[in-house]
């Protein structure tokens, strides 16, 4: 699709540098992707919000794109990717304002999908002076654990076939990824139609359990599907599959947030095809008490789609976040 005139950058933040391209004017947007994505995800959004007077930046976040990659996984933590988007918000004219008694600053709009959702719950509890509100796409707020580290539950549940069980050790999913062209894993993931949880069985690499459609769905082309692969034999997997290996770090440097709610306004949209939206009891979590319980000032939607439901369904997920940004705009 044609975006028209959009503006690349990379800006240093947080010690490392972020490619980000904007457009448009107005409120502030922030557009956080997720795994195996890039800024270009939101191309569909960019473009429609730009069009109704919002102000779109949408980066590539660390490890991924054309933003900087440190190679350690320690270097992932939502509390590193948190402190990148704070620069951000600084950046981009989100200015401190003095007062007599503090600096107050400026609240901009969130809106991440899977990991980029993950982010944005993880920016609105650490930081909810700084977001007006938060939509949150495919992944709902999930307590921590009191007892349990992330991976230690994972294997136990689902074993060493589970996806993220298999990304743990550096170097194992890169070379599973590597016998296929950037093309076929591209289409592997996100084509992706399963609806029950990304488990392989017993000896399989998870690249090779997935299937790689014969016909693509009529919401993306093969061109479209070249330019993520393009960018990835670019910039490679490691960094992307660093958000995995470091989610048991994350859950002990959360640990000072344990109990804590969501406080900021917050919708969130899931498709009811999405990976475990059933077979997982996302259903039930996310029309339940306990989720409510958490995220207080909550509106769920649930779409007809998978789990890339933003470019599966981009106008009606388009319409959503307007919808939401306009109604907090008059609040």
């Amino acid at each position: 699709m044609d975006l028209g005139e959009v503006n690349h950058q990379r800006i240093k933040t947080n010690g490392i540098r972020l490619h980000v391209v904007e457009k448009g004017s107005g409120p502030l947007v922030l557009l956080l992707h997720g795994f195996p994505e890039f800024w270009y995800s939101w191309r569909h959004q960019i473009t429609f919000l730009a069009s109704h007077g919002y102000h779109v930046v949408a980066p590539d976040l660390r490890g991924c794109g054309d933003s900087d990659s440190p190679p350690s996984p320690s270097s992932y933590t939502v509390l590193h990717l948190a402190g990148d988007l704070v620069g951000l918000l600084d950046y981009f004219g989100e200015q401190q304002i003095m007062t007599d008694l503090a600096l107050i600053f400026e609240k901009a709009f969130v809106v991440g999908h899977d990991w980029g959702a993950v982010l944005g719950w993880h920016l609105s509890l650490f930081r909810p002076d700084r977001v007006k509100g938060l939509m949150a796409m495919s992944v709902p707020y999930f307590p921590r654990d009191p007892v349990a580290k992330a991976i230690e539950s994972f294997r136990e549940r689902f074993g060493d076939g589970f996806y993220i069980s298999q990304f743990q050790e550096p170097g194992r999913a890169e070379r599973a990824f590597a016998r296929y062209d950037y093309l076929t894993v591209m289409k592997k993931f996100l084509l992706i139609n399963k609806t029950d949880l990304l488990v392989a069985p017993g000896g399989m690499e998870i690249i090779d359990h997935l299937q790689t459609p014969a016909v693509l769905p009529p919401w993306i082309t093969e061109e479209e599907l070249q330019v993520y692969a393009d960018k990835f034999e670019e910039s490679g997997f490691t960094g992307p599959l660093n958000y995995y290996r470091a989610m048991d770090l994350n859950w002990e440097l959360s640990a000072p947030w344990q109990g804590a709610k969501v406080t900021v306004p917050t919708k969130c949209i899931v498709g009811d095809k999405d990976i475990g939206f059933d077979a997982y009891r996302t259903r039930e979590y996310v029309q339940g008490d306990t989720f409510k319980g958490l995220v207080p000032d909550l509106e769920v939607v649930i779409l007809e789609g998978h789990h890339f439901i933003h470019e599966e369904r981009a106008h009606e997920v388009s319409q959503e976040i307007l919808t939401f940004l306009q109604k907090l705009s008059v609040e």
